[in-house]
């Protein structure tokens, strides 16, 4: 059974939006805390967002 998570962006700058880049992780994966889950970027910088 797979359940549906809220990913929380944390501040990377004076941006309302970031674009999604590349999603680390596939349909059924088994995710581990501080597991990086996608790489975001904006304007001025790109990063990785971890598993809470």
């Amino acid at each position: 059974m797979s359940n549906t998570v809220e990913i929380k962006v944390p501040d990377i700058g004076d941006f309302k939006e970031v674009e999604v880049i590349e999603v680390l992780v596939k349909v059924g994966d088994t995710i581990k805390a501080e597991q990086s889950l996608i790489t975001v970027e904006s304007d001025k910088a790109s990063m990785e967002i971890p598993a809470s």
